[in-house]
Order: C-alpha cells, then structure tokens, then sequence
C-alpha cells in the first residue's frame, strides 16, 4: 500500500508540474504588455524609411550601448508634450553611448511620410523619425499607444518599457522612469522599475 501511496503522489506531482510548465503560454507576457517581457529579446525592424529619405535598420546601431525605442505619430497630443523632452534627452546621453529612435505605425493623413519631415524640421527632431505602414513593427512590441517606449540593453533585450515619466507637466515630473532606466544601466545595473503602465494615444491597428 505505501508503494501504491507514493507511485499515486509522484503520478500526481508529475502532471501538476506538466500543467505549470504549460501555464506561461497562457499568460501575459508582462502586467501591461500582452508581447514581450522584461528581458526577452527586442524584435529587428530592418528596411524602415525615414524622414531623412533613407532606411534604417536596428542592425545600424550596433555600436551604441543602448538603444531607445519610442512609438510616436505626428496627431497625438502626448507625443507633442513630450517632444522637447525627447530631444533633451538625446542631447543628454548621446555622448554616452545612448540611441533614441522613434517609429510612427499609424496610417492617418497627418502622419504621413511628408508631414513627420515637416514635424520634425520644425520641431528640431535629432533623431531618427521611421515609417512603418505595415504596423509589424509595433505589433511585435506589443505596443499600444504613442508615446510607448522601450529600452534595449547591449543584448540588445528589453531591460524597460512603458511611459517616459509620470507627469504630462515637465515641471511637476517626480520619477523620470526612462532616465533612471538608462542611468542604471550605464553604472551596470538593472532599472529599479523595468515596467510602467504606458500612457498615451490609442495605436489604431488596422
């Protein structure tokens, strides 16, 4: 009977241990992005055009430590808001090593390839601003909204992603989480906060 008992429990540890190792599949991948995870590798755009007419490729950042993505359009009112901020932060970390780029997937009129020139001649974008029509992009981040950012470690492997900082209002920002994510991982660091709640325009998929 004890040998029946035992066979009966490892029978039983065994297909609960099956279950859980089915359970992940089944999950989010992170609390607020249903794609990607905290430490999974940052899908390749390759072949994007930009408003400086060429194609870039995340392959052409092979030299910078860390690489900034940011999903942006030229309508949304939370990217204008943070425009300035972007900008100040390449002027910031580009000297160590940091690239930001920013990437537009939406297909309104006013996103358009000619018109992200003209916003970012005007707005005096130094960084590159890529088209993606296809929206694949995007989709393989798990993306949802502009502004969504995500930061890529020397792996090249997601070590942040959701919202720049916590205020719409720079002057009464508190925790400027992409920052402090960079910040970290240029002393060797993990970012104390790897995820937050992305804030901005619904992406409209199509």
């Amino acid at each position: 009977m004890m040998r029946i008992g035992r066979w009966i429990e490892a029978a039983t540890c065994f297909v609960f241990g099956a279950v859980v190792l089915l359970l992940p599949s089944t999950l989010p991948a992170a609390k607020f992005n249903k794609v990607l995870d905290i430490g999974k590798p940052a899908p390749a755009w390759n072949d994007l055009l930009g408003v400086d007419s060429k194609r870039h490729s995340l392959g052409d950042l092979k030299e910078a430590k860390f690489v900034v993505v940011v999903f942006a359009c030229n309508h949304c009112p939370v990217v204008k808001t943070y425009e300035r901020r972007l900008i100040r932060f390449v002027d910031d970390y580009r000297d160590k090593g940091v690239e930001l780029v920013a990437i537009s997937v939406s297909r309104q009129a006013s996103d358009q390839l000619p018109q992200m020139k003209s916003r970012a001649s005007g707005s005096g974008f130094n960084f590159p601003y890529l088209i993606d029509p296809s929206q694949k992009i995007a989709k393989a981040y798990g993306a949802t909204c502009t502004p969504h950012v995500f930061v890529l470690d020397q792996q090249r492997r997601i070590a942040y992603m959701g919202k720049i900082d916590d205020h719409l209002d720079d002057s009464k920002v508190t925790e400027r989480f992409l920052r402090d994510a960079v910040d970290a991982l240029l002393v060797g660091k993990e970012p104390e906060v790897a995820e937050t709640r992305q804030v901005g325009c619904d992406i409209e998929y199509e």
